[in-house]
C-alpha cells in the first residue's frame, strides 16, 4: 500500500471535527450557572458580566478548540498541585464529605469555589497557614507578564477572585484572610511555574463586593448597566462574545 502523505491534514482536520463536537455536546450538558461566580468579578466592562449573570446567549458559541484550552487548563491545576503535594505541601481541595471548599451568599447569588486551601507547607518557607490556593495556566506571553508585573497588575480578574475567596472563606476557616494566598501560575508552553503569595487586600474585596451587589439590585430592577467603553471599537469590545448583542441595544 502506497501512503499518500498529502492527505495528512485532511485526516487531522476530520478527526478534529468529530473530537470538537463530542466536546461541544459535553459541554451542552453542563448546568449553567445560576449565580455570579467570585472569578467573574473582576470582569471589567459590568454589561458583559450583566450578560454572563443572566445566561444571555453569546454570539457564537464557544468552539471546540476553546472549550479543549479550558479542559487543558484543568489539567495543568491537578499537575500542580501534584507537583505541590510532593514538594511538601499539604493542601486540600475537598472536604471530608467530597465537596469542594467554597462560599454562598446573597442567597446563593454570589458563591465561590476555591483550588485548594493550603494547610501546610515546607518549614523554610515560612509560610502562614491556612492559606488559598489559586492556580491558572498561561501561554508563555501572558506568563511572563504576570512575572515581570506581579498579579494585581497583570491579571486584575485574578487579583479580585483571590482577595474575594480570601474575604468570604473566612467565615468557614478562620484565619484564612490573615494568611496570604499562594497564587501558582504554570507556563503552558514551558513548564515553568511561577508563585506568588498574595496578602489579602480588603478594599478590593468590598468594591468587587458591592459591584456584585449593584449588579444584582440593577437586574432585578431590569436595568442594563453601562459599557465599559463609549465606541464598539474599542479594544476589549472586539473580543467581547456578547458584541454584536451589546451594540444593538440602546445605551
Amino acid at each position: 500500500m502506497t501512503l499518500d502523505f498529502n492527505h495528512r491534514p485532511i485526516i487531522a482536520n476530520q478527526i478534529n471535527a468529530h473530537i470538537d463536537v463530542a466536546v461541544q455536546k459535553a459541554r451542552s450538558f453542563q448546568p449553567e450557572r445560576e449565580y455570579l461566580g467570585a472569578s467573574r468579578l473582576g470582569v471589567s466592562c459590568a454589561r458583559a458580566l450583566q450578560y454572563e449573570y443572566t445566561k444571555t446567549p453569546k454570539d457564537e458559541d464557544f468552539s471546540g478548540r476553546t472549550l479543549r484550552i479550558f479542559e487543558i487548563g484543568h489539567a495543568f491545576e491537578t499537575l500542580a498541585l501534584s507537583w505541590l503535594r510532593q514538594a511538601g505541601f499539604s493542601i486540600f481541595t475537598q472536604k471530608p464529605s467530597g465537596e469542594a471548599f467554597g462560599f454562598s451568599v446573597a442567597g446563593g447569588r454570589i458563591r465561590g469555589h476555591v483550588d485548594g486551601i493550603v494547610d501546610s507547607a515546607p518549614a523554610d518557607l515560612g509560610m502562614s497557614v491556612p492559606a488559598i490556593w489559586e492556580c491558572k495556566s498561561l501561554n508563555a506571553k501572558s506568563w511572563r507578564d504576570t512575572v515581570k508585573n506581579g498579579l494585581r497588575k497583570s491579571k486584575p480578574v485574578y487579583a479580585v477572585q483571590v482577595a474575594t475567596y480570601q474575604a468570604y472563606m473566612e467565615g468557614s476557616v478562620p484565619g484564612i484572610a490573615a494568611a496570604p494566598a499562594l497564587f501558582t501560575a504554570v507556563n503552558k508552553d514551558t513548564a515553568e511555574i511561577y508563585h506568588e503569595l498574595v496578602p489579602f487586600d480588603a478594599a478590593l474585596a468590598q468594591d468587587a463586593s458591592d459591584r456584585a451587589v449593584n449588579l444584582i439590585r440593577a437586574t432585578e430592577a431590569g436595568e442594563a448597566l453601562p459599557r465599559i467603553a463609549a465606541d464598539e471599537d474599542h479594544f476589549e469590545c472586539k473580543f467581547c462574545p456578547y458584541r454584536v448583542r451589546c451594540w444593538q441595544v440602546a445605551a
